[in-house]
């Protein structure tokens, strides 16, 4: 790229590796202007937690060194993709020396002790860790408004959320601080703010990733998946990732396939994967509420992929409507289990007030948020006496009505397309309080965790300024023929004026007297 040495941080991850193999600029150079832009820049933003400037310069010496090593034995092509390649961690990645919130209060201070498995496959392949991103306080949220440490906004619109639970993942992507990031989804938290922010998110199948040294949240729901500009930088990201981990029971012994070199690098090449492919239209995710401006968008979407020779199906999904309602029975009950451990004693916040008891309570009092706490309160319900079977025995019964809805469709088409998000992102403060409003963000997200399939969101235009998402679902373990899909999207609409744009906020985060996330979501919900 011949403004790859001007300005790195607008590559995509693939023209960085090409501009480190040909000595264009250096790995250090790339981390360092990614950590410069991404520290002057985060005061406005919010997107990051904790920065690691240190290790991540050692790292880029480390990576430097390897270039100039195979270099010099005429052997760059062996080096991994993502050598040298600046990564974003989401706060609840547990990484070895590195704090590791989850956006809590409860876990303020605690440093890892280890390193998650996909830290160690990141390590290996020599991708460089800036830091942690902002989330809402253990992934509980759709709008990163949640977080201990203050919201972060959408680089469309810093008034806007980037979506959740991983949105500061999203937002530091869409903003350029780095090509690749990591985050989780528990029941949308990746495919949503990556619509929102206008970037692609892949929530890969349960089992795909281990989630060894990931703070829980629900977990027979959670996954782990990446974040990046375009189709092909997630699949190199995923490469790194996947992977049976035996400290991982959950994690699948699956083979990993080479999900990068499936895809197409020619616009023509990957357009032409649409021929004779059958997707299926699932009425039941154009749901009540919906904005106008995104079924349109949607819908024009899903026209581009017809006129390119992609069969469009009507299918139903019939039991979608109860997808909310069960996946709100099943993650509280498990986040409740799951948080139990955060008690003062081992770890965390620690607050003495007296016995055993006023200190337990006063941690949890004071550590845990109010979306944490209330989800607590409806796990332990769900699983007390007399309501076990009524809700949550109940729930996985649905669950598994809404797993055989994808099953008998997946026996008429290849995958299925839909909407990612009802709606473009919304405004600071909009819905924090009617939780009921804002679970309804995950609306279209919902159904694909609970039945355990991969899912990938790519931009599919703009609705009144705002990235709208596309989403398409496959079946298990076929990420490969999600990316292909996907990057076929990407290949016919390579054209569209959208593509170009860069998010319209980026002008404000270097304006010294653009106030900070926090103080835009204050004045939002202070009485009029």
């Amino acid at each position: 790229m011949s403004n790859g040495a001007d300005d790195p941080t607008r590559l995509h991850a693939r023209d960085m590796a090409a501009g480190l193999r040909s000595g264009e600029f250096s790995a250090r150079e790339l981390v360092d202007a990614h950590l410069a832009l991404a520290q002057r820049q985060n005061r406005a933003l919010n997107a990051w937690a904790s920065f690691d400037d240190e290790r991540a310069r050692a790292a880029a010496d480390v990576a430097d060194a390897r270039v100039a090593e195979t270099r010099a034995a005429g052997e760059l092509e062996e080096l991994p993709p993502l050598l040298g390649i600046p990564v974003a961690l989401k706060d609840l990645v547990v990484t070895r020396g590195r704090p590791s919130t989850a956006g809590s209060r409860i876990l303020a201070g605690f440093v890892g002790t280890y390193d998650a498995f996909i830290a160690e496959r990141l390590d290996a392949a020599g991708a460089i860790v800036l830091g942690k991103t902002n989330m809402d306080e253990f992934a509980m949220g759709s709008s990163t408004e949640h977080s201990a440490w203050g919201p972060t906004s959408n680089p469309w619109d810093l008034g806007r959320v980037p979506g959740g639970s991983s949105g500061g993942s999203a937002s530091a992507v869409a903003a350029f601080h780095v090509p690749l990031a990591i985050g989780t989804d528990t029941g949308g938290s990746i495919r949503q703010p990556a619509a929102l922010t206008g970037t692609v998110g892949l929530k890969p199948t349960y089992g795909r990733v281990s989630r060894y040294g990931i703070v829980a949240f629900a977990s027979s729901l959670d996954q782990i998946g990446p974040f990046g500009r375009d189709v092909r930088d997630a699949a190199a990201l995923l490469q790194v990732i996947a992977g049976r981990d035996p400290q991982d029971s959950t994690s699948a012994p699956e083979p990993v396939p080479d999900y990068l070199g499936e895809l197409a690098d020619e616009d023509e090449a990957a357009a032409a994967h649409l021929r004779g492919l059958r997707l299926g239209l699932p009425r039941e995710y154009f749901v009540k509420g919906m904005e106008p401006g995104v079924e349109a968008a949607v819908r024009a979407a899903v026209r581009d992929l017809e006129a390119a020779g992609a069969e469009i199906v009507d299918v139903s999904l019939p039991h979608t409507d109860y997808g909310l309602a069960t996946y709100y029975i099943i993650a509280p009950a498990e986040a409740s289990a799951n948080l139990a451990r955060y008690d003062g004693v081992r770890y965390g916040l620690s607050i003495r007030e007296g016995d055993v008891l006023a200190d337990y309570l006063a941690t949890r009092g004071r550590g845990f948020g109010a979306e944490v706490k209330r989800r607590i309160m409806l796990g332990t319900y769900a699983l007390s006496a007399g309501y076990y079977d009524a809700y949550y025995v109940k729930a996985q019964k649905v669950r598994t009505l809404i797993k055989g809805d994808f099953d008998a469709a997946f026996e008429q088409v290849d995958a299925l397309v839909a909407p990612t998000s009802p709606t473009v992102a919304f405004p600071f403060g909009a819905r924090l309080q009617d939780p009921v409003a804002m679970y309804l963000s995950d609306a279209c997200t919902l159904p694909v965790n609970v039945a355990g399939l991969p899912g990938i969101s790519v931009p599919c235009g703009l609705s009144e300024g705002l990235p709208v998402g596309l989403q398409f679902i496959g079946r298990a373990w076929d990420e490969t023929g999600l990316f292909r899909v996907a990057r076929a999207y990407e290949a016919i609409t390579a054209a569209a004026e959208w593509r170009a744009l860069e998010p319209a906020d980026l002008g404000r985060l270097d304006d010294p007297s653009t106030p900070p996330a926090a103080e835009r979501l204050t004045r939002s919900i202070a009485p009029t």
